[in-house]
């Protein structure tokens, strides 16, 4: 029984690491789980449960964009931890599907997209997550190498979010539009825009995109 309640108190903690936004914390009660043999699903279970909470919150008004940014810097703290120890086992967790990820060329913001990376593995996606300023050709080298359901483009400058249209118009010339669900996000993207250029979904929080995801392919 000590160590069923234990294995408790340490979930428990973890949850708190992500609530108070203490990266240290976090790191080290993930580690603490895996030590003590808790699954790496049942770890990551604790924690999707606790974003959840914060992005409902969030939505509501409660909480505001520092709390979701810190909260979803000490969960990417603890899946490194969790998916370092799922590689080392050798263990395959299904997933839901594969997303590819960047922010679009000339936009170098970051904080956007990896925090719909944080939501989207806490809600069991594959994300390839390519980083910033990522040109068309990379978009498409991506689609190509790693076969997504999901292409989620960010764009934060209105400067740059004719290049998430720029992308849409590639895959078309390419012939593979209709191999990948094409969603945007960012502060300077709207629903009117998305529908403008024929993106496939359009989501202006990072805490709903595992939603939209899930729509999209049918499994919400």
């Amino acid at each position: 029984m000590g160590g069923i309640v234990n294995m408790s108190d340490t979930i428990s903690s973890l949850k708190e690491s992500i609530i108070t936004y203490n990266r240290n914390l976090a790191r080290e009660m993930a580690t603490k789980a895996i030590g003590e043999g808790i699954e790496p699903n049942d770890i990551l279970a604790g924690m999707t449960e606790t974003i959840r909470k914060i992005g409902d919150d969030f939505g509501k008004g409660e909480l505001f964009l520092p709390d979701l940014v810190g909260a979803a810097s000490a969960m990417s703290e603890a899946i490194s931890v969790v998916e370092a120890e799922i590689e080392k086992s050798g263990k395959e967790i299904e997933k839901i599907g594969t997303v590819v990820l960047g922010t679009v060329k000339g936009d170098i913001h970051d904080i956007g997209k990896t925090m719909v990376k944080t939501f989207l593995v806490a809600e069991n996606f594959r994300v390839i997550d390519l980083g910033v300023d990522i040109s068309s050709e990379r978009f498409i080298e991506a689609i190509e190498k790693y076969n997504p359901e999901i292409l989620a483009l960010s764009a934060l400058l209105t400067t740059t979010i004719a290049e998430q249209n720029r992308i849409i118009e590639v895959l078309k010339d390419k012939g593979i539009r209709d191999k990948v669900k094409v969603i945007i996000g960012g502060a300077a993207t709207t629903q009117e825009f998305a529908d403008e250029i024929g993106a496939d979904g359009y989501e202006a929080t990072a805490a709903r995109a595992p939603r939209l995801c899930k729509t999209l392919l049918g499994k919400e």
